[in-house]
Formats: structure tokens, sequence, C-alpha cells
């Protein structure tokens, strides 16, 4: 699916999405990753079963508003108990499938909303 939404002030934007890739500007990652408008990093996720406090924390780094959680190629919902720390940082959590999530994520960094997708590639 390519991605053409080009508003916004963001400088990373995610272009294109597939089961089991993601592409960032012109960067494809077959990994999990963590964008922002300001950047991105790999992320160790493997899973939604591979899930921890400590992996959700590192999504939170960069003090978002919104955190997109993009669980892959279909939606599945973390354990409760590792969305504490997102509700403790008073931080709004939407879980999604990837796609959705990449998407939701453009529309959003267009509207230059402080947000952090969290994807899985599926």
């Amino acid at each position: 699916m390519k991605i053409s939404l080009d508003n916004g002030t963001a400088d990373y934007r995610i272009t294109a999405y597939e089961p089991g890739s993601i592409t960032i500007n012109e960067e494809i990652i077959e990994t999990a990753v963590i964008v922002h408008a300001g950047g991105f990093r790999l992320w160790q996720a493997e899973s939604i079963e591979s899930l921890t406090e400590a992996l959700i924390l590192t999504a939170l780094e960069d003090k978002p508003d919104i955190l997109l959680l993009g669980t892959g190629i279909r939606q599945q919902f973390p354990a409760p108990a590792l969305m504490k720390p997102v509700a403790e940082s008073g931080t709004g959590l939407e879980v999604m499938d990837t796609a959705a999530a990449c998407r939701t994520y453009n529309i959003l960094i267009s509207e230059d909303r402080h947000v952090v997708a969290a994807l899985l590639p599926g």
C-alpha cells in the first residue's frame, strides 16, 4: 500500500506499508520500529506476545500525546498490565493493525500532532 499524504512539518513520514516492511521516507524497515515526526529508531519488539513494560516505555521516551500501537497484519491487544505506563503518563493510546496505524500516523502528523507510532511489521 503506497501512502501519499504529504502535509505538515514532520520530517519523517511513512510512505509505504506492506506486511513485513514499513517504508519511512525512502528507507525500507523490515523489523519493528518506533517513528515520530523528528525521527525513527528500531524497536526490539518481535510480536505482540513479546511486548514487555520496558518495550512500552521505550515507545514513550519521546513523551507523545498519542501512542499508536500497530500490531501487525491484524489488530491484537496486549496484556492490560502492559498498558499501565501509558495510562500513568497521560498519553492517549490507540491499538490497531499496522496498516491502519501507518495511515493514522500520517494523518496526525499532517495536523502537527505530537504522535509516536510503535509498529510491528506483521
